[in-house]
């Protein structure tokens, strides 16, 4: 933005700056004046006078016009990443005479785009205009905005004014919740840590419990758990997933919100988090939300108004549970510190990719996530013992 825009975006916040007829009368009363001058003819003062006194006129009215108009905003409906949230305005008109030609200007935080300028042709005498318009968001977030901007150039056309309204807004964009059909990291809660242990049990729920769910065979896949029927029919292997009991243990999603983190990873992580928690939930599980600036949270909408708003780097407030956790981090030297029954999910940094040991606990099962695969097929997989 020049010098010339910011001043003529002063001028318009506070008085008035001409628009491009404005300009031009502004131009022809000069001419006019200085001609009368020149010829001392009567009717070309006649003709500056009556040009001035139409441009002090049309300086005065858009002001006036604004001042009688007030705004509100509707609260604006939490979504998730991706979605469009609605955002409805409301402007009333206290006057007695009609508002015409204007336009409602928001201001958005520049990380939701550019200023959405929305036309009105009339708002009826003591009556309120309803304006909804659709934005969509693509990445989870707490935003908020302050004001709302009404401007007119009406009812002449000469000169532009603007003046700001307080109207603030609270946007609220979960993040994505992937929709798993079985996840073992939550599924095997409760069961035996080492690989031995961890193989054996999984040997012996094979033949109990009841059928959750049907899903293509894996390698590694006990044979007795085929399903011999389904298979037939859809000319694949599958194979039966069961019923595994939690045993009453509470089970906490950990999020490593203290560390620094790569952006893109971290957001990943979020999902995968909002997805365990809501997984677990699904499996009416008694389930929890830890991050370094909340502490344990639960139930639906604070679990996903906390994901939405945490930030990587975030000074702690409570230290992390010493219970079995699902720890989610990037910093492979934090598994070594897990309590017995607990798993996590490592987001190798950039460091561990090029070679670097990872520093994990080697009884802890967990998933390795990586960055060239999508994450509801990596979190349906099998769990790895580094």
């Amino acid at each position: 933005m020049n010098i010339s825009q910011k001043i003529a975006g002063w001028l318009e916040n506070r008085a008035v700056t001409p628009a491009y007829a404005g300009w031009l009368l502004s131009g022809m009363t000069v001419f006019f004046f200085g001609s009368a001058t020149n010829t001392m003819a009567g009717w070309l003062y006649a003709l500056s006078g009556g040009s001035l006194a139409l441009l002090a006129i049309a300086a005065v009215l858009p002001a006036k016009s604004l001042g009688s108009l007030e705004v509100r905003r509707r609260p604006i409906e939490p979504v998730s990443a991706g979605d469009k949230i609605t955002v409805e305005l409301e402007i009333e008109n206290r006057a007695r005479q009609p508002k015409i030609l204007l336009q409602v200007i928001d201001i958005l935080p520049f990380v939701l785009g550019k200023e959405v300028v929305r036309p009105i042709e009339v708002i009826e005498p003591s009556s309120i205009y309803k304006d909804t318009y659709y934005l969509e968001v693509r990445h989870r977030g707490v935003y908020r905005w302050e004001e709302v901007n009404l401007r007119t150039a009406a009812p002449l056309g000469l000169f532009w004014c603007r003046r700001s309204r307080p109207a603030k807004a609270v946007a609220v964009v979960y993040p994505q919740v992937l929709p798993l059909s079985t996840c073992p990291l939550v599924d095997r809660i409760g069961q035996e840590d080492s690989p031995q242990l961890y193989n054996r049990s999984r040997s012996q729920t094979a033949t109990e419990g009841l059928t959750r769910n049907l899903r293509p065979y894996r390698h590694g896949d006990p044979t007795r758990l085929i399903h011999w029927r389904t298979s037939a029919r859809y000319g694949e292997l599958r194979v039966r997933e069961l019923e595994v009991a939690a045993g009453g243990q509470d089970i906490i999603i950990a999020l490593d919100s203290a560390a620094m983190w790569q952006a893109e990873e971290f957001e990943r992580a979020v999902t995968v988090a909002a997805s365990l928690y809501f997984y677990a939930s699904k499996r009416l599980l008694n389930v929890k939300l830890w991050t370094a600036g909340t502490g344990l949270v639960s139930g639906n909408r604070v679990v996903l108004e906390t994901l939405a708003a945490v930030n990587a780097g975030e000074e702690a407030i409570e230290n992390r549970s010493k219970l079995s956790i699902i720890w989610l981090t990037q910093n492979s030297a934090s598994l070594s510190t897990l309590s017995q029954g607990s798993r996590w999910v490592l987001w190798p940094s950039a460091t561990a990719e090029t070679g670097e040991k990872l520093l994990v606990k080697h009884d802890l099962p967990g998933l390795q996530i990586r960055s060239d695969r999508p994450l509801e097929i990596q979190l349906q997989g099998s769990l790895s013992f580094l």
